[in-house]
């Protein structure tokens, strides 16, 4: 009995794979969307693919596509025909460049771009004017277009390993930042402007070379994590205590709070520091 059983399972999934192959490719891929919290979603993750089938962008009605860990090297101006998309996943690619044509994702929420090898952002991005998230981490960009300032409802974004020396002037009008990553780039510093992102609560500038912290940066006072660690920090503003949402110094990555390791800090500040971050807000008060 078992074994019947078996074989007409068998029959059942040939035919039903006979009866895709005689499928348009176009119906083949739509069969392999979901419905997940009442978005319309396809992963082709993980399937080795150099080039996209071209019968991808007819499925107009796709709201998340995610194309991660793949080899592509570009995208086609294809992709502009998915205007209903709100999350495009390309991370873990070759990508060289992304397509103008990504500007008529008018919907879109988020992009993760990261680790692929982008040496530019497309100034038509700036045309996706729902965009919140943006990470393009691990790349080669030493900076964005100035059309991205357009991007006012951004609320988080990693620029974090790359290749940048100044924070690029189009982050400074994101005022809706609450996260912004730029670990591991050239910096040498962080322009006065960086006040106007008054509702920042992560700022994250470690393994950079920033020879100092300006004093505005005290402005942002809704700061809650603040990671400049392995920079080339010696003295701190003594407008700081004023960052009262900074409550200790921290160590471990994902605390929140003040993290200023591996700095050549220069005396008293280091030594203040050794008994914890509100001994240094008292030092700085007092001075």
């Amino acid at each position: 009995m078992g074994g019947s059983k078996s074989k007409r399972v068998a029959d059942d999934g040939r035919k039903s794979a006979a009866l895709d192959e005689n499928l348009p490719t176009v119906e083949r891929i739509r069969k392999h969307t979901t419905t997940h919290f009442g978005f319309s979603v396809l992963s082709l993750a993980r399937r080795g693919m150099a080039d996209l089938p071209e019968e991808l962008w007819e499925i107009t009605e796709l709201q998340k596509l995610n194309l991660s860990l793949n080899s592509l090297r570009s995208l086609p101006g294809s992709l502009g025909l998915l205007q209903n998309l709100v999350v495009l996943n390309i991370w873990g690619n070759h990508l060289t460049s992304l397509p103008p044509e990504i500007g008529r994702l008018r919907n879109l929420k988020v992009l993760f771009a990261y680790r692929n090898n982008l040496s530019e952002v497309p100034e038509e991005l700036c045309m996706c004017s729902k965009l919140e998230v943006l990470s393009l981490a691990n790349n080669h960009l030493t900076g964005l277009p100035a059309s991205l300032s357009a991007l006012v409802g951004l609320k988080k974004l990693n620029l974090s390993h790359n290749n940048i020396t100044h924070i690029p002037g189009c982050v400074y009008t994101m005022r809706n930042l609450v996260f912004l990553q730029l670990a591991c780039n050239n910096l040498e510093n962080i322009a006065d402007q960086i006040q106007a992102l008054t509702d920042l609560k992560i700022l994250i500038v470690e393994g950079n070379c920033i020879h100092s912290l300006p004093k505005m940066l005290c402005c942002l006072t809704k700061l809650e994590l603040l990671n400049v660690d392995f920079n080339d920090i010696q003295n701190v503003p003594a407008e700081m205590h004023k960052l009262k949402r900074l409550e200790k110094l921290a160590c471990h990555p994902l605390d929140k709070g003040l993290h200023i390791m591996h700095n050549p800090l220069l005396k008293p500040i280091k030594e203040v520091l050794d008994g914890g971050l509100q001994a240094l807000y008292c030092y700085l008060k007092a001075t």
